[in-house]
């Protein structure tokens, strides 16, 4: 073992892409396998490897993780990226949550049916203008600072970014009324690790297609 991080996944985003976004924000370099058979994930719950027979699975600190919420709580607390205290802590966990309810609504978008398409993309941009957004313009507005909480870099605006650029991907002008988030958006952008993150080559996952969604139906069917 070369002590990297081990991700065990589809080679898509899916639930995963939240933990390769927080590794790479860290700075933390990290090694994959993909999934692309039914028999390779039988094989993983077969060798007691998924706790709840479900991935992602990351290989960490000699630990086998699984669920989405403690790995990537996990990867925050070793690397500082989840506040002070209980309070900031507390802040940074519900900001987490509303960005994991829109980008659930973007991750399912893809295996909509196609005649549900144009009313399931409606539905992300009126959640992300209306609900989910407006929360977080508000707070950067606030306290003037340049990250969501304690005025230090965090898990909270990881997930933020990313959910930005994957709403983007679907609705290009979505920050037209949100001027607090394009500032962001750009500092984000221009932090070493995210930058070299949004680099061609890197372990970004492009949006799902066809080819991503055919592999999920085959690799996790009943």
């Amino acid at each position: 073992m070369s002590g990297k991080p081990r991700l065990t996944y589809l080679n898509g985003r899916g639930r995963m892409e939240p933990i390769r976004w927080l590794l790479a924000a860290a700075g933390v370099e990290f090694e994959e396998v993909y999934l692309e058979t039914k028999e390779q994930y039988d094989k993983l719950i077969k060798d007691g490897f998924l706790l709840f027979q479900q991935v992602p699975l990351v290989e960490i600190d000699g630990m086998k993780m699984v669920q989405t919420r403690a790995i990537l709580s996990y990867i925050a607390g070793k690397y500082n990226l989840y506040g002070k205290d209980l309070k900031e802590r507390a802040l940074i966990d519900m900001y987490v949550e509303g960005i994991a309810d829109l980008m659930q609504m973007i991750m399912m978008f893809p295996f909509s049916p196609p005649d549900a398409k144009e009313k399931n993309l409606d539905s992300v941009k009126e959640r992300a203008t209306n609900r989910y957004f407006p929360v977080f313009e508000k707070v950067l507005k606030q306290h003037g600072q340049d990250f969501l909480v304690g005025n230090k870099f965090s898990w909270a605006d990881v997930q933020l970014m990313e959910a930005i650029l994957a709403v983007e991907e679907m609705i290009p002008a979505v920050l037209s009324g949100f001027p607090q988030l394009q500032v962001f958006k750009t500092k984000m952008s221009n932090m070493p690790t995210i930058k070299k993150f949004l680099q061609p080559g890197s372990p970004r996952k492009p949006p799902a297609d066809a080819h991503y969604v055919e592999t999920v139906l085959k690799v996790f069917k009943k």
